[in-house]
């Protein structure tokens, strides 16, 4: 099977039980992506299909063979940081940086969704989205932290998002 991960065709001949996760960390080598929960509980796992945050431990391999997936990884170009890679440093939006690559991915693709003007439960308008500190919490609220990094990572969503 062929899949297109960060830009790059890949080889690989998972089993059909085999979660997009489990391929990328164990089949591929791709180990920014974390295992968490392994239950779409934590966010740990979030990685961009096709411009979509999801949670890789909820979906099989097989059903993203013709599919641009996009991992921690592919976000950088070469040594210079994704701009929220870079943000995420800047505003010490890590602890122990296990939720990190996830919180980045979902942030990424996150701020793509209020671009195309998907509005969230808390959106005070459909018109203009405000990324304000309870919209960006409501829309990475499906991206756990158990260190409680959420104010420096909400900070530098606010910086991104701004930018």
């Amino acid at each position: 099977m062929h899949f297109t991960i960060n830009g790059e065709r890949h080889e690989a001949d998972p089993d059909i039980r085999t979660s997009l996760l489990d391929l990328l960390r164990h089949h591929l080598g791709l180990t920014g992506t974390k295992k968490g929960c392994d239950h779409g509980q934590c966010g740990a796992c979030t990685v961009i299909v096709n411009g979509r945050r999801i949670n890789a431990c909820l979906t099989l391999a097989v059903m993203h063979q013709d599919d641009e997936i996009v991992t921690i990884e592919g976000l950088a170009d070469g040594d210079t940081l994704h701009p929220m890679q870079a943000a995420f440093v800047k505003h010490d939006g890590f602890q122990c940086g296990y939720c990190t690559p996830g919180q980045i991915c979902s942030a990424v693709a996150m701020l793509e969704e209020v671009k195309q003007g998907w509005a969230s439960h808390v959106s005070a308008s459909l018109d203009d989205i405000t990324l304000d500190e309870a919209e960006i919490s409501e829309r990475m609220s499906g991206n756990l932290c158990r260190c409680s990094a959420y104010p420096n990572i909400v900070d530098a969503i606010s910086e991104v998002a701004g930018a």
